[in-house]
């Protein structure tokens, strides 16, 4: 059997949708650091991280 690592969003970790949660668990990073790294990242690009968020939050599934 294989241990595949699959990308959910958390329901536990979130404020939102838990997108950022999800990532964080995903990659084994802190929520916070993922949070702040997005926050930049969209203040950045002229908020299009939203749009990605919005995207994101649609297509990932919820841990359960």
């Amino acid at each position: 059997m294989e241990n595949e690592k699959k990308l959910y969003r958390s329901s536990n970790d979130k404020i939102i949708a838990g997108v950022c949660g999800g990532i964080a668990k995903y990659f084994g990073l802190d929520v916070s650091l993922v949070r702040g790294i997005y926050i930049l990242l969209s203040i950045c690009t002229s908020f299009s991280g939203v749009l990605v968020y919005i995207v994101l939050w649609m297509i990932m599934p919820e841990d359960n």
